[in-house]
């Protein structure tokens, strides 16, 4: 389901949520896109080497999953903020879901508030945040 203008959006209204493709295959290509060579993104043992779990999707990657999300729901839309809480690291090759709600709509200023959420496969919620778009 898209929405072409605000008249299409009710308070409440879920995006279509999706999962976003977190295989190591998937990070090394945008971390070579973005120059990144840390390897607690590319390798799970050097990343257990640092402490942490395995593997990490980069942040600004899973930021950039609820941008899509919000794009292929209102493409004539544009995102003005998007605030996230990295509650808990994002895991390689671990299945993630990405979800929002609509949380307010600001009818004169034509302005949506929705809430973000991405979960892991147990359903744990890893980021959360809230996004401000404005449809034109």
């Amino acid at each position: 389901m898209t929405v072409a203008a605000l008249t299409d959006v009710e308070f409440g209204d879920e995006l279509p949520s999706f999962e976003p493709d977190v295989s190591m295959a998937n990070v090394h290509r945008f971390c070579d896109a973005a120059h990144w060579d840390g390897p607690r993104f590319r390798d799970h043992e050097a990343a257990r080497e640092l402490g942490l779990p395995g593997a990490i999707v980069p942040g600004v990657m899973s930021q950039g999953f609820f941008s899509a999300m919000i794009h292929a729901w209102a493409p004539a839309a544009s995102i003005q903020r998007m605030d996230t809480v990295f509650r808990a690291p994002v895991m390689v090759d671990q299945q993630l879901s990405i979800s929002a709600v609509v949380t307010d709509i600001d009818e004169d200023e034509g302005v949506v508030e929705l809430d973000l959420t991405a979960q892991n496969e147990a359903r744990e919620t890893r980021v959360f945040g809230t996004a401000r778009i404005r449809f034109a």
